[in-house]
C-alpha cells in the first residue's frame, strides 16, 4: 500500500509519561515478501497545549459575549419599568390642577428617576462584571423605604388593573439593615412588575420573613406571590438568571 497514513494520538514514553504524537506512515511496497514502510513520529505535546489553550480562550470570549447580550437584554427590561412609570406619572401630573396631588406624583417621578439612574450606573459599570469585580454595596438602608419605592413605582399599574398590593412583613424582621438596598429594590421591582403584567385580577403580595438570625446578622427570605397565570417549569429554572 503506497498511501500515506496520518494520525494524532496519545502515546506513552518508556519512562511512563504520556505525550501527544503525530504519526505519518507511507508504504514502500513489498520486496522479497516483506512489507516496507517509512514512519515519522513527531512529538506535538506543546502544539496540542497551545491549541487547547486557544480553544479555551475562544470559548471564554464567546461565553463573555453571550453573558453581555443576556445582561443587556435583562437591563433593557429593568430600564423600561421605571421609565414607563416616569412617563405615565408625568402625563398625569401635567393634567392636574390639584397642587397636593401634583406634589405626590412628582415625588413618584423622583423615586422612579433615582431607581433608573441606579440601573444606568450598573450598565456603565458593566466592565466590572466582565472582569468579575462587581461589588455588592454594604451600606445602611431602611427596608420599609425600599418596599415603599417598589410600591410607588408599580402601584399605578396595579390600581389600573384593579389589583391589590399587599406587603406582609413579619414582626421580627428588622427594618434597619446593612447591605445593597438598590439591588434588593431592583429584584423586587422586577418580580413585582412581572406579577402585575401577568395578573388580571386578585392581588400581588410581597412577603418578608426571617430565615436565620445571629447576634450581628440576619438572613431574610423575600417572596412575591400573585394570582396570575403562574410560571412553567422551564421559566422557574431560569428565573434567577
Amino acid at each position: 500500500h503506497s498511501g500515506v497514513f496520518r494520525k494524532e494520538l496519545m502515546m506513552i514514553r518508556r519512562d511512563g509519561t504520556p505525550f501527544w504524537a503525530r504519526i505519518k506512515m507511507r508504504g514502500l511496497g513489498s520486496q522479497h515478501d516483506t512489507a516496507r514502510m517509512v514512519c515519522i513520529l513527531e512529538d506535538i505535546t506543546e502544539e496540542r497545549k497551545a491549541s487547547e489553550a486557544l480553544k479555551a480562550a475562544k470559548d471564554q470570549a464567546e461565553e463573555a459575549t453571550r453573558a453581555k447580550s443576556g445582561f443587556l437584554a435583562n437591563m433593557s427590561h429593568e430600564i423600561r419599568t421605571p421609565l414607563n412609570a416616569i412617563i405615565n406619572i408625568a402625563r398625569i401630573a401635567l393634567n392636574l390642577d390639584d397642587t397636593a396631588a401634583q406634589k405626590s406624583y412628582l415625588e413618584k417621578i423622583e423615586t422612579a428617576s433615582e431607581h433608573l439612574l441606579g440601573i444606568i450606573n450598573d450598565i456603565l459599570d458593566f466592565s466590572k462584571i466582565e472582569a468579575g469585580k462587581i461589588d455588592i454595596e454594604n451600606e445602611p438602608f431602611n427596608l420599609e423605604d425600599v418596599l415603599a419605592q417598589v410600591a410607588g413605582i408599580i402601584n399605578d399599574k396595579a390600581s389600573a388593573k384593579g389589583l391589590e398590593l399587599i406587603f406582609d412583613i413579619q414582626s421580627d424582621v428588622p427594618r434597619g439593615l446593612v447591605g445593597d438596598g438598590l439591588r434588593l429594590e431592583q429584584i423586587l421591582l422586577n418580580y413585582g412588575s412581572n406579577a402585575v403584567k401577568f395578573t388580571e385580577e386578585g392581588e400581588i403580595c410581597f412577603s418578608v420573613k426571617v430565615l436565620e438570625r445571629t447576634a450581628d446578622s440576619v438572613k431574610l427570605g423575600f417572596a412575591v406571590r400573585d394570582t396570575g397565570i403562574g410560571l412553567t417549569e422551564e421559566q422557574k429554572d431560569r428565573i434567577f438568571e
